[in-house]
């Protein structure tokens, strides 16, 4: 079954497979916030930057990372994954460090509110209210707020297009790039890919929604917009790549954003990656497709700037 897998990837699949494909659904949320810090040594190499530090912007934590004493750097605002229930800084560092040395931009990454303590939009006001300050203050960080680019993956994926469409509505600016990797749109999981690939690839289809029935705050039948974002109007949007992952629940749905932009007028492309799995992208200890994407990344937000 997993002949197709990546090596370092299938290793990690066959174990999971093989100690009977435990789901992470029937985790608490301690344990699964702790399973996923414990498992960020997979995300491989963590270079010393020229400086690290913390913030708060509009009453929101940030963590910014500096790769050099330039100034006038792009920046990057990161929105971690995690389901809306986990992950956080802590989760993102190597892949936070890699992109700040690769594109020698200012990366700034948002600690926002989690599920269940907090229910939607928590983490959604959060993303924005700190998005608004960092291009108010981008500056002192030695940034250029006129070079911002916005990257999240999973849930953080949702939250940086939620963003972009909030900025679309409310404000006058928007960012220059947008990069979404397997990001999660629609909280029923109604994809064909959820029923192929929902058991058997760690991150299976219960652990994601489950994700969005502990954030969601809706009692009925009816999503708001902001979270099925499949829902929405995509016209006017920025430069967009959508990154999917052959054997992900969500790769159905991340090429239905890419049909939908395209029909919506958007420049979009879609990069999908073969024999790997959700959450790759933090896999670069074991993946020579994660190093890739995360080089490609960062070519991507330099070309941008």
């Amino acid at each position: 079954m997993n002949e197709k897998l990546e090596a370092g990837i299938k290793r990690l699949v066959d174990e999971f497979q093989s100690n009977g494909k435990p789901c992470a659904s029937k985790q608490s949320v301690y344990q699964r916030r702790a399973g996923y810090i414990a498992s960020s040594y997979l995300g491989g190499d963590s270079p010393k930057l020229e400086s690290e530090f913390t913030d708060i912007l509009n009453g929101v934590q940030v963590k910014i990372y500096k790769p050099s004493s330039g100034v006038c750097l792009p920046i990057i605002i990161y929105f971690h994954g995690g389901c809306f229930i986990s992950g956080g800084i802590e989760t993102h560092q190597p892949q936070l460090r890699q992109l700040a040395r690769l594109s020698n931009s200012i990366v700034v990454c948002i600690k926002y509110r989690l599920a269940p303590e907090y229910k939607y939009p928590a983490a959604h006001d959060d993303v924005y209210q700190a998005v608004i300050g960092i291009k108010q203050h981008g500056n002192k960080y030695g940034g250029n707020p006129q070079k911002i680019s916005f990257i999240g993956d999973s849930a953080g994926g949702h939250l940086a297009l939620a963003t972009t469409l909030r900025l679309r509505h409310f404000s006058s600016w928007l960012p220059r790039n947008l990069i979404l990797i397997y990001p999660m749109l629609d909280p029923k999981g109604r994809s064909q890919s959820y029923k192929k690939f929902g058991t058997d690839y760690i991150i299976t289809a219960k652990t994601l929604l489950s994700g969005f029935e502990l954030y969601s705050n809706v009692d009925s039948d009816v999503i708001e917009h902001e979270l099925d974002l499949l829902k929405c109007d995509f016209g006017g949007l920025p430069s967009t790549t959508i990154i999917t992952a052959e054997f992900d629940p969500l790769c159905d749905e991340g090429k239905r954003l890419y049909q939908l932009m395209q029909s919506h007028g958007v420049d979009v492309c879609l990069d999908h990656y073969l024999g790997v799995i959700h959450g790759f992208f933090q896999l670069a200890a074991i993946s020579d497709s994660a190093k890739h994407c995360i080089n490609k990344v960062a070519k991507k937000v330099n070309r941008s700037t």
